[in-house]
């Protein structure tokens, strides 16, 4: 049975499906959401080659879809059906059901992953943990954050709200912010983290990525400072990548 965070939840993004991918890829390959999804599906890709992977929070199968390159096998798993009859038709292996209680087996695959999600859980030590059950001894749980320690941070606490469709804000859902210690303290027994990503560092607002020569110019140092031990702490979507023992 569904929280009653999860029943708003799914109905926010069942609304949001409907023009989620109006400003991502193909329409936008060179923008905001196309350097995102770059830098989140590369992470995966370091890990998760050739390996049995899972994405939890797939939404409409964009990033799900490129998993199925390099993996093994890629599933994906999200709460909302609308976002998931795009996924179908994109031919992918997806299922309804929430982070929360993982409809898989112990130790079933090599990586779960979930980007974008797990600031809209509010049971996210229940939620890491699900993600840690299902991994193997030795796998790797990769959980993308809103971080507080962020430039993003500080523009959404003062921003208006953004609207998501004729009749929604995306102030609609539950969403919350932490730092890294923060994070430290949701992980189960068994799961340490081993590395870091920062995405969304140095942009202040999405549509910069739109403006000749300052886009691109974001674009390269974003990627430079993903992985910079002096930057990436202060992405505003933190990717902690955590392996099992």
């Amino acid at each position: 049975m569904a929280l009653p965070y999860e029943t708003a939840t799914r109905a926010y993004y069942d609304e949001f499906a409907r023009g989620y991918e109006q400003h991502r890829r193909p329409n936008d390959p060179h923008g905001y959401h196309a350097l995102l999804d770059e830098l989140e599906v590369d992470l995966v890709k370091r890990y998760g080659t050739s390996r049995d992977v899972l994405e939890c929070g797939c939404g409409t199968g964009l990033l799900l879809e490129r998993f199925s390159s390099f993996a093994k096998t890629a599933k994906g798993i999200d709460l909302s059906p609308g976002m998931l009859v795009k996924a179908r038709e994109r031919g992918l292996d997806v299922c309804e059901g929430s982070v929360t209680a993982l409809p898989f087996k112990d130790a079933s695959f090599d990586v779960t992953c979930s980007f974008k999600v797990l600031a809209h859980v509010e049971a996210i030590s229940t939620a890491l943990a699900e993600m840690a059950r299902v991994v193997r001894p030795g796998g790797h749980v990769l959980a993308e954050f809103y971080n507080t320690r962020s430039l993003r941070y500080l523009v959404k606490r003062y921003k208006p709200a953004t609207k998501i469709s004729d009749r929604t804000t995306d102030e609609a859902v539950y969403t919350r912010y932490d730092s890294l210690d923060d994070i430290r303290g949701y992980l189960p027994a068994g799961l340490h983290i081993v590395d870091l990503r920062g995405v969304r560092i140095f942009t202040p607002v999405s549509y910069a990525h739109r403006i000749p020569f300052v886009g691109p110019m974001l674009g390269t140092l974003e990627e430079l400072a993903a992985d910079s031990p002096l930057w990436r702490g202060f992405g505003g979507f933190l990717i902690v990548v955590m392996q099992k023992s």
